[in-house]
């Protein structure tokens, strides 16, 4: 018996799909409702220390745990910090990788590129934001917690997934930062996270601070014609 007859003979259990389809009319209200929503989405550097209920995070989450998988494996795994005594050891940790970076690791093409944004190695918003999410990627688990087996596809997965979160945040009202210093080792020791997972990205969420601002160079997009063609 051939692969594919192996596959066809297969009983897969099933359900219905859950699918409402839409007039056209409203599916073209939608996309460009979402796309005029998603493009005020800015990355923010200027946190407020303001509160934000832990359930508005919780739901972001579960957002971007339906994202896609490979053998929907779900290999990921995000650890929230609120501000509580961990976040001063985690700022130093960050700051002392990005002086590294600035100093020693960064060639002087990446450098050139960062330099419209004013980044640098100084990092307060880690202390002053309301919410971390420390997102880990998996290289091993399953479907239900606490399997051993092999994931696939994970660093597209878990990117995926994250920009599940960073659309559900920004949908909930919040502003956002990525933070992906290199190396994260610091970040599973300070979330206890095992060997089998690695650190993928530091998500920063919270309220922005009054006045803050946009480097003109991160209001640039490129156009619908630099970066999609249609091939008939």
């Amino acid at each position: 018996m051939s692969a594919s007859e192996r596959r066809q003979d297969l009983t897969i259990p099933s359900r219905p799909l859950d699918f409402s389809e839409k007039p056209e009319a409203e599916m073209r209200a939608e996309a460009r409702a979402f796309y005029e929503d998603m493009k005020r989405r800015r990355t923010v550097r200027e946190f407020s220390g303001r509160d934000v209920p832990r359930e508005i995070i919780e739901n972001a989450i579960l957002a971007a745990g339906t994202a896609p998988s490979g053998a929907n494996h779900q290999p990921w795994h995000f650890s929230v910090i609120g501000k509580g005594e961990v976040r001063s050891r985690l700022r130093e940790a960050a700051e002392a990788e990005e002086r590294a970076f600035y100093t020693e690791k960064a060639s002087a093409e990446w450098l050139e590129a960062l330099a419209p944004l004013g980044t640098d190695d100084h990092k307060p918003y880690l202390e002053i934001a309301p919410w971390l999410i420390a997102v880990f990627a998996q290289r091993r688990g399953g479907v239900t917690a606490g399997e051993n087996k092999k994931n696939y596809y994970v660093s597209e997965s878990v990117g995926i997934a994250c920009g599940f979160l960073l659309a559900a945040l920004h949908r909930a009202g919040l502003a956002t930062l990525t933070h992906t210093p290199n190396p994260m080792g610091f970040l599973s020791e300070i979330c206890g996270r095992p060997e089998n997972e690695k650190p993928y990205m530091l998500i920063v969420a919270g309220y922005p601070a009054e006045g803050a601002t946009v480097p003109e160079h991160a209001l640039i997009k490129k156009p619908l014609s630099d970066i999609c063609d249609f091939i008939e």
